[in-house]
């Protein structure tokens, strides 16, 4: 790899020599930058662990990436899998990793619809050694291999999860809240476990846009959410940008008491915040819907209009306030 990043960074001062005039030190800085990108680059590969990058599977799966740092993680549409894939085609536990040393195999576990490497089916509890780039179909989903130190892995990870962030304030965006809400639903279902979810939106936003101007609009929405990810969710809730003001928190294991206690304290937060724009201070409070899953809650729809309708109740009922619904 040494010799790579030699060429690399003479292949940067021979252009600027060729293409540019510039002073030499500028030249030296161009071919400096460059090359600690690529070193640092090179340096988050070697700390990869192997991983699975799915090729071929369920809207909103395409892309995922999952690292396999131990033994016995598991393929299936088991919720209690390690790799869980919402697919019919998938056995509840279809396969499994198995991890010596620097070495990784996969061990068909008796699935229906068989594990295939490299077009090679394999028979039932017999185990293949994988190699980087492998292909692996499990039912209808297809996986590639990557060994550990892959540069592929950081670069296919930093886009998969460039690509679930909201541009404009780092919440994850509405897109990875639709593919996480069902699964968030089911997940409850399976281990009756509790689920609440809470909207909220922040009041008057269009008057701080009139009134303040669009970029100090843009500097409420971000402040917002910085505070709220770094001082109001646990580390296994789920925050997003819904659309516009609107944000959408998931709280699995959480029932109506817990949500409630956390839909209130992120409204007394925001309210006591100073929202300061060019030494400007913005008045913000939010208002703010919560709502448990029940038994007649069987899809994500069911449970988000619910709590989209406390959410509305909060609104007509004077703003900055919480309403919960069972």
């Amino acid at each position: 790899m040494q010799d790579c990043h030699l060429r690399f960074q003479q292949s940067i001062i021979i252009y600027m020599v060729e293409n540019d005039d510039s002073s030499n030190e500028i030249q030296e800085k161009t071919s400096i930058v460059a090359s600690d990108t690529f070193k640092g680059r090179m340096r988050e590969a070697d700390d990869a662990p192997p991983a699975l990058l799915i090729l071929i599977g369920p809207p909103g799966y395409v892309g995922k990436q999952y690292p396999i740092t131990s033994s016995d993680i598991v393929i299936g549409r088991s919720v209690e899998s390690q790799v869980y894939i919402d697919d019919k085609s998938l056995s509840r536990s279809h396969a499994k990793f198995a991890v010596h040393g620097s070495e990784v195999s996969i061990i068909d576990l008796g699935s229906t619809n068989k594990t295939v490497v490299n077009g090679q089916v394999m028979a039932a509890l017999t185990s293949c050694l994988l190699k980087n780039n492998d292909q692996i179909k499990t039912g209808n989903i297809i996986f590639k291999f990557l060994e550990k130190g892959s540069l592929e892995a950081v670069s296919s990870q930093a886009m998969y999860e460039k690509s679930q962030k909201d541009a404009l304030t780092g919440a994850h965006s509405k897109g990875a809240l639709m593919e996480k809400g069902p699964d968030a639903i089911k997940r409850a279902e399976i281990l009756n476990e509790a689920l609440s979810l809470i909207t909220f939106d922040i009041d008057h936003f269009k008057k701080v846009n009139d009134n303040f101007g669009h970029p100090a609009g843009d500097y409420v929405l971000k402040e917002l959410c910085r505070v709220v990810i770094s001082k109001l969710i646990r580390a296994n809730d789920f925050f997003a940008r819904y659309g516009g003001e609107e944000f959408v928190l998931i709280l699995s294991g959480s029932d109506s008491r817990i949500a409630g206690e956390i839909g209130e304290r992120i409204r007394q937060t925001i309210e006591a915040h100073e929202f300061i724009f060019e030494d400007i201070k913005i008045p913000i409070t939010i208002s703010v819907g919560v709502a448990t899953k029940s038994s007649k809650d069987s899809d994500w729809t069911s449970l988000y209009d619910r709590a989209d309708k406390a959410l509305y109740h909060s609104k007509q009922s004077g703003r900055n306030c919480v309403t919960i619904v069972g």
